[in-house]
């Protein structure tokens, strides 16, 4: 049985002010170092054979604390990256919504934004290409950690296992630094093992030196 960890990055800036990311390259704050290292204390012990991330930094970053741990090298695949949310980017929810209100009603029905926001459909089928790919560098019965973002992880998940977008719309935001377990095998093919696992608690940022 292969084993598929889809995990989200650590806590950037613009998490922690509510501002959209996209595929703008925002690095991890102190916060998101620590989960990285935290998560990755957990998933260092599911033996990952291959450890393939997004190649935007919070990403890349993420996946390094476990590639510490491994001693395994990071592969790197665009695919991997956030929706692209275009002229969103960069601004907070409350902000789009005075700027964009049409697209911000579509966006919080569930629908397609339209716009230069990327499709739900196209961003389903790229990602969902990108974790075949990256779960083929398994042996059998082997596992691949791919570290990527909220949005794409959700809606690639959800590509892969051939759900309807109002069943995708009953999953909760994936946090920061979770993941989701997906397994295969030949008789029942991929399936929903995990939703949503990551560390109990978060360690307190220490004050600067």
């Amino acid at each position: 049985m292969t084993r598929l960890i889809v995990w989200r990055h650590g806590n950037t800036d613009w998490n922690a002010g509510g501002r959209v990311q996209g595929q703008t390259d925002v690095p991890l704050n102190d916060l998101g170092r620590q989960q990285a290292v935290d998560a990755a204390e957990l998933l260092v012990k599911l033996k990952p054979d291959a450890i393939v991330a997004s190649d935007l930094r919070r990403a890349a970053d993420t996946a390094a604390a476990l590639a510490a741990l491994t001693g395994r090298s990071v592969g790197h695949d665009q695919r991997l990256r956030e929706r692209y949310f275009g002229a969103w980017q960069g601004h907070t929810m409350t902000e789009v919504a005075a700027l964009f209100p049409d697209q911000h009603a579509r966006w919080q029905a569930g629908q397609e934004v339209g716009g230069d926001v990327e499709s739900l459909d196209d961003m389903g089928k790229r990602m969902a290409e990108a974790l075949l790919d990256a779960a083929a560098l398994a042996p059998p019965g082997g596992t691949v950690v791919v570290a990527t973002h909220g949005a794409v992880a959700r809606q690639g998940v959800g590509h892969l296992l051939g759900w309807r977008l109002e069943q995708l719309r009953t999953l909760r935001a994936l946090q920061n630094c979770h993941w989701i377990e997906l397994t295969r095998d030949d008789k029942r093919g991929w399936q929903l093992a995990a939703y949503n696992v990551g560390p109990f608690s978060e360690r307190p940022v220490p004050p600067p030196v």
